[in-house]
């Protein structure tokens, strides 16, 4: 009940909150989809630099979210702004994408990219026409799970000056509030419910339908 009154007697200052989180996600998911997935491509067919950097995608991954915001608020050209919350999600969106493009493109059927070679397709044909379709579903996969941590993640840019939904958790905290805590953390799990729905629907629609049977059945496994 008492969540509930918060809620009516604050909607405007949760909403608030509420674009502004979406507003932090929605620039670090397109960012990190222009730059990781175009890396996962380039890198595919080279296995050091692949392991090199996926070494140092692991690295970044193994580093507390809150230390990291705190290593960039001391760098001048971040500082106590968007800027820093914005690298520091599309730093930890780099593993999930990357690998997963990188994987996906290696693992189509060796036996299907020479039957394109011998249609007479070149090598970037075979990349969009063939390659990408048919790891789709994995790339997606690796998206979904990015986008997914970036909203947790995104939660503790309050450290750094960032007005989302941390600060309802953070301030709950602090003036020890439960209805603050319980109303960001069901905001925050809501919107991690309703993008991870958002991405199922869209893998049903860009996937071929074969491909999503073949995954659901294990076929070709």
């Amino acid at each position: 009940m008492a969540v509930i009154n918060y809620f009516i007697t604050n909607w405007a200052k949760i909403i608030d909150y509420t674009l502004a989180h979406l507003y932090l996600i929605s620039i670090s998911i397109t960012l990190s989809l222009i730059l990781w997935v175009s890396v996962g491509i380039i890198i595919r067919n080279r296995e050091k630099t692949a392991n090199s950097l996926l070494g140092v995608g692991s690295l970044i991954m193994s580093v507390p979210s809150v230390s990291l915001y705190g290593i960039l608020m001391t760098i001048p050209a971040f500082g106590l702004n968007m800027r820093s919350a914005v690298f520091a999600l599309v730093l930890y969106s780099m593993i999930p994408i990357v690998r997963n493009v990188y994987t996906s493109l290696n693992e189509v059927d060796p036996a299907i990219l020479e039957s394109a070679r011998g249609m007479g397709m070149t090598e970037k044909q075979i990349l969009w026409k063939v390659q990408l379709p048919m790891a789709l579903p994995v790339i997606i996969a690796g998206i979904r799970v990015a986008l997914v941590m970036m909203v947790g993640i995104a939660t503790l840019a309050v450290f750094i000056g960032e007005r989302n939904l941390g600060q309802l958790i953070y301030q709950g905290i602090v003036r020890t509030k439960t209805e603050m805590i319980v109303s960001g953390a069901l905001l925050v799990s809501a919107i991690s419910i309703t993008v991870d729905i958002i991405m199922g629907v869209l893998k049903r629609i860009l996937v071929s339908p074969g491909l999503l049977k073949q995954e659901t059945t294990g076929e070709g496994k």
